[in-house]
């Protein structure tokens, strides 16, 4: 007798073993694949310290623009980038007392010690919290001013609204701005070392902010040479002012 040939559906392929094998793919292209990155300039932005707006003298302002054939102008004159650093030195010191540079007051143990006391009084006296809290600030600033003179001595302070303004054009190339920016914050660096140097036979940059002794040095020669150098918004230089 002839046996009926059982009819049997097609066999599934086993897809167990495809979950893992995806898995491993994904793991080897993670860790073979090269992600490019960019380069550009690492910097610890300042905290934010409220203050009331005041009208900027023009003297108290570096402007620095770089227009979109990559062209530098400094207050308004062409000037070659390798003469930069000197020039943001210039605006930082003012060693001659030039009349187009920010007009520096020196800071004494006595006016730190007079301000100290006032202040003090206003603290305690002051009956509205953010008053207050605003005159606590500058409280703290005086104590810090005369941590400074004693760590270095009475010296020269910049005025509060002494700033770098760096603006570029909508076409400035990146390269040419990290240029200039290296060169403003190479300037800074320099003063402070050339005084740190002076003071206490070490560069600025060899100091440790981590050392408690190192750590008010740097809190002391940022006092009298502050890293201020504000960007502003690419401009459209192709663009007639109305």
């Amino acid at each position: 007798m002839l046996k009926k040939r059982s009819r049997q559906g097609i066999q599934e392929i086993n897809a167990g073993s495809m979950a893992d094998i995806a898995f491993l793919l994904l793991i080897f292209f993670l860790v073979t694949t090269t992600m490019d990155t960019d380069a550009g300039i690492l910097r610890l932005l300042p905290p934010i310290v409220e203050q009331e707006a005041t009208e900027v003298n023009k003297r108290n302002v570096y402007e620095v623009l770089v227009n979109d054939a990559d062209m530098l102008l400094v207050e308004g004159q062409m000037m070659d980038i390798k003469d930069l650093r000197e020039g943001a030195k210039l605006f930082m010191t003012n060693p001659s007392n030039d009349a187009d540079l920010p007009e520096k007051s020196r800071i004494t143990v006595t006016d730190c010690q007079t301000k100290i006391g006032e202040y003090k009084a206003y603290v305690a006296g002051a009956t509205d919290e953010k008053v207050k809290q605003d005159y606590q600030k500058t409280l703290e600033r005086w104590e810090d001013k005369l941590s400074a003179v004693r760590l270095l001595g009475e010296y020269q302070e910049l005025p509060p609204s002494a700033v770098i303004s760096l603006q570029t054009g909508s076409k400035t190339s990146y390269d040419m701005y990290v240029k200039v920016q290296n060169e403003l914050e190479s300037g800074i660096r320099e003063l402070r070392d050339e005084l740190c140097k002076e003071k206490f036979g070490r560069k600025f940059t060899e100091l440790d902010d981590k050392n408690d002794e190192d750590k008010e040095l740097i809190k002391a020669i940022r006092m009298v040479y502050p890293q201020r150098i504000s960007e502003a918004e690419p401009v459209d230089l192709t663009k007639k002012p109305a």
